[in-house]
């Protein structure tokens, strides 16, 4: 058996070491209940708020930023269920930020997520509501109520969609279309070496259609490099220039003077005209002279082929009597 010093020895130490460990745990709690902490409201309304307990964690983007402290009803509207979080100091959370309710794995247990928020946004105070954002389950139902409605709608139609009265003008389309088919390709049978004719005139027709395009870009082309060019500016510039002294010169003096031009145009061609005349009476006269000239000349010709002693002896001249002289 223990001697009495050993019990006393052991309950001291019992002592000691339950002392140490509530000072231990003081320290530690103290780290956490005792730190200080920014307080923050969140209202949901009409939101399930199950799986969120005391405690719970609240993070901000992914980052463990402080717990849940309460959970209560507005006591002015039980739609409302008013969540207060405790945060560390210095979380800059923004007034356009949202807080979410998201799952913690598959335990069953939810957290809240705060996202979102700019960077020009304003900070939210201590004290101020956070802007609730949604819930996962709320998100959940919603989408499964469309997904819902939507096969609620395809079962609608496809119970009027093989209604008998229905599904009878459907066989009767179904064989229509199929008599109309095989009409077309009775058709396309009949008329196919037409078919691969008109094809090919086709063809040629794209072929010129391509033609006439190339020539309409070259066309286009010339005009565009005239257009740029500086023929056309200077042509421009001497049209300005010409309308331009147009306007500065006296056009009843110009029209008056060249009334004066045409004038004596007029009398130099009136001129020319009786020289002309004259020149061609002239030129009759001396014509006619040398006719004259061309007849001796032939007769002397003539005289001389049929005598040609005539060169050495001379002609001889008729005498011509007296009686015949007038």
């Amino acid at each position: 058996m223990p001697s009495r010093s050993q019990k006393i020895r052991l309950g001291v130490f019992i002592v000691i070491s339950s002392f140490a460990l509530l000072v231990l745990l003081f320290i530690v709690g103290s780290k956490q209940f005792f730190q200080d902490r920014d307080i923050y409201y969140i209202s949901y309304r009409d939101v399930s708020v199950s799986g969120l307990e005391i405690g719970s964690p609240v993070k901000y983007l992914g980052i463990n930023i402080g717990t849940i402290k309460s959970i209560d009803f507005d006591p002015k509207d039980v739609y409302n269920v008013i969540i207060t979080v405790a945060v560390k100091p210095g979380t800059p959370i923004k007034k356009d930020a949202q807080a979410n309710i998201e799952a913690i794995g598959i335990t069953g247990l939810k957290m809240i997520e705060i996202r979102g928020g700019s960077n020009e946004a304003e900070l939210c105070q201590t004290g101020q509501f956070i802007k609730a954002g949604g819930s996962l389950t709320e998100d959940i139902t919603g989408k499964a109520e469309v997904i819902a409605n939507k096969i609620e709608r395809v079962v609608n139609n496809l119970i009027e969609f093989t209604a008998p009265e229905k599904l009878e003008k459907i066989i009767k389309l179904a064989e229509s279309s199929t008599h109309a088919m095989d009409n077309i390709n009775a058709l396309v049978a009949e008329n196919r070496q037409n078919l691969y004719e008109g094809l090919g005139s086709a063809k040629i027709v794209m072929a010129r259609m391509d033609t006439i395009s190339y020539s309409l870009q070259v066309a286009t082309a010339k005009i565009e490099r005239l257009t740029q060019s500086d023929t056309l500016d200077q042509i421009v510039s001497n049209v300005y220039e010409v309308s331009e002294k147009l306007t500065k010169t006296d056009l009843v003096s110009t029209i008056a003077r060249l009334g004066e031009v045409v004038e004596r145009t007029n009398k130099l061609l009136i001129s020319l005209d009786r020289d002309m005349e004259r020149g061609s009476r002239d030129f009759l006269a001396s014509l006619q002279k040398l006719k004259s000239a061309l007849d001796y000349l032939n007769e002397a010709s003539r005289l001389v082929n049929e005598d040609p002693s005539v060169l050495i002896r001379g002609a001889e001249v008729d005498e011509i009597p007296d009686d015949d002289l007038d």
